[in-house]
């Protein structure tokens, strides 16, 4: 019988947009218990399945697990908020894109632990990547978080920020890309006759029956194009076209990089805004 996990009481999400609400709703999905946690929105909007407030002062205990999770641009003003509400004793996770973990230790000075958290969104339905960093956190909150994520996906510890930027770039961003290659697949099943209806099915199911298939039987990828293509049949026909002189891995490189070189750029934002802060305090 597998243990459900079992989240610090009390549990703050600041902020809840689309990837906090993606990470409550696969805890939910795996029955973790929210009745401790709040979630705090300027909008109040409500939040299924865990109480919502509007500000901090309405949340109640200090939290001893904050789920940070609003734009990076108003990483400074909430962290002026919740400075009165945390003790020595709490762990901040932050989904911040680009802010790195000594800007954040720089805003957070007295917490435990800081640790940075890249998940992407397939974690709503438990099939995500959410990669790990913490330069101060120790094996017990690593093991608790560790366990807090694995119902959500592949959780990897990282071993430094490089790394976990890789999996940001691939897997966070990457969902977009994959989103926008089946729907390529999509309008080419409708330049061929086939409905919209039955094109957006056949293109949806062929990639995640293929992924399905790499993940159930551990075949690489190449192996699934050799059982696929036969010689000088119609797949390897297409392949000449995606396969000529790397198009289409040099495609999803330069892709990739961008998205990297914009989070590089996030990073530095953050940090030069870390820096002016402090020359302000002299």
């Amino acid at each position: 019988m597998t243990t459900i996990p079992q989240l610090p009481v009390p549990t703050w999400f600041v902020g809840c947009g689309n990837m906090g609400g993606a990470i409550v709703q696969g805890w939910r999905s795996a029955g973790i218990d929210l009745s401790n946690a709040v979630v705090i929105r300027p909008s109040g909007t409500p939040v299924e399945g865990v109480r919502t407030v509007s500000t901090i002062a309405d949340a109640g205990a200090s939290p001893k697990l904050i789920i940070l999770a609003v734009k990076p641009q108003r990483l400074d003003e909430v962290a002026d908020q919740l400075q009165p509400a945390l003790t020595e004793k709490a762990v901040i996770v932050s989904l911040l894109a680009g802010v790195e973990a000594d800007s954040l230790r720089h805003r957070f000075p007295n917490v435990a632990s800081i640790v940075r958290a890249m998940p992407n969104i397939p974690v709503a339905i438990r099939r995500g990547v959410i990669g790990l960093f913490s330069k101060d956190a120790d094996d017990s909150v690593r093991r608790q978080l560790a366990e807090a994520f694995a119902p959500l996906g592949f959780a990897p510890w990282l071993p430094d920020e490089v790394k976990l930027a890789a999996v940001g770039s691939v897997a966070g961003a990457g969902t977009a890309y994959v989103a926008r290659f089946i729907d390529a697949l999509r309008k080419a099943a409708e330049e061929w006759g086939l409905s919209t209806e039955i094109a957006s099915v056949v293109a949806l199911e062929t990639v995640l029956g293929t992924a399905w298939l790499g993940a159930t039987n551990r075949d690489s990828m190449d192996e699934i194009v050799r059982r696929v293509a036969s010689p000088n049949g119609t797949t390897e026909a297409g392949l000449a076209v995606l396969d000529r002189d790397g198009v289409l891995d040099q495609l999803i490189a330069v892709t990739i990089e961008a998205a990297a070189r914009r989070g590089a750029e996030l990073a530095a934002e953050a940090e030069a805004a870390t820096l002016a802060g402090a020359s302000q305090l002299h």
